[in-house]
């Protein structure tokens, strides 16, 4: 079945085309939700949660840009309204990071022989804060603009929070350095 037949379906409650759509893209959009969930039970929550919201409002994509696109921007924010509507929302302002002599990441060995899961591994255990923008920045390529308006905060807070995770990866990509050696 092509998209087209699938989103003609799901609007018509078909649960055939329901369980076909869920099928062609829940494995690509649990990869979404990894990075934004701090564990593989609240992703798969996440995922949960999205598509109920994707057949809910189906109707509502008129073709305009991919669909694939479309279906990821729903996962995105019902991850952000998760960390967004909770106890997560602190951690944008705690966790101050001032260490100005943490070493350019280039410059560090272990940066090299780190692989895809490790460097996703170390986002993952980012504050929620820094995780949430740090993904939707460096991953997703929203703008700071677009971010704050996602989360409510202001531009200036995106960009500070960005700075402050990338200091911490690079803080936390030294401490495998010295394990490694």
């Amino acid at each position: 079945m092509t998209d087209a037949e699938l989103i003609k379906g799901c609007i018509d409650e078909n649960a055939f085309c329901q369980k076909s759509l869920f099928q062609r893209y829940a494995s690509s959009l649990l990869g979404v939700c990894h990075r934004y969930a701090r564990n593989k039970e609240d992703a798969e929550d996440i995922l949960q949660d999205a598509f109920m919201k994707i057949f809910s409002k189906m109707s509502q994509f008129k073709g305009d840009g991919s669909f694939e696109g479309w279906l990821r921007r729903i996962v995105v924010n019902t991850a952000l309204k998760k960390y967004t509507t909770n106890r997560y929302i602190k951690e944008f302002t705690v966790g101050e990071i001032t260490d100005p002599t943490v070493a350019n990441v280039n410059d560090v060995p272990a940066f090299h022989h780190l692989t895809e899961k490790d460097l996703l591994c170390l986002i993952n255990n980012l504050p929620d804060g820094y995780r949430i923008i740090f993904n939707l920045y460096v991953i997703e390529g929203y703008q700071h603009d677009e971010i704050a308006e996602m989360l409510g905060i202001q531009p200036g807070t995106s960009r500070s929070q960005l700075v402050k995770a990338r200091l911490l990866l690079q803080k936390e990509i030294l401490q495998v350095q010295k394990v490694a050696v």
